[in-house]
């Protein structure tokens, strides 16, 4: 028994110009980034167990947040401002 494949025709249209991941971190926008006057962005990276990530992602997709922002807001409300501290 043999198979008879067929293939199409090439594609013509040009490949969007590849962004390199370190471009597209330092110059992507975010929503925080518009709320804190432009103020430029660092990455933080560390390692949490599975089971708090799951649960971390769980509850922000129920309530439609990324965990990014969700985060970002439990960390800005437990390291306050100096100025800021009552």
């Amino acid at each position: 028994m043999s198979k008879k494949v067929t293939i199409g025709a090439k594609p013509t249209a040009k490949p969007a110009a590849a962004v390199s991941a370190d471009n597209w971190v330092e110059n992507r926008a975010t929503a925080q980034t518009a709320e804190a006057d432009n103020e430029p962005m660092k990455r933080l990276t560390f390692d949490i167990p599975e089971s708090l990530h799951r649960r971390i992602k769980v509850q922000c997709a129920s309530r439609g947040i990324r965990m990014t922002d969700e985060l970002r807001i439990l960390l800005d409300k437990h390291f306050k401002e100096q100025g800021s501290q009552a």
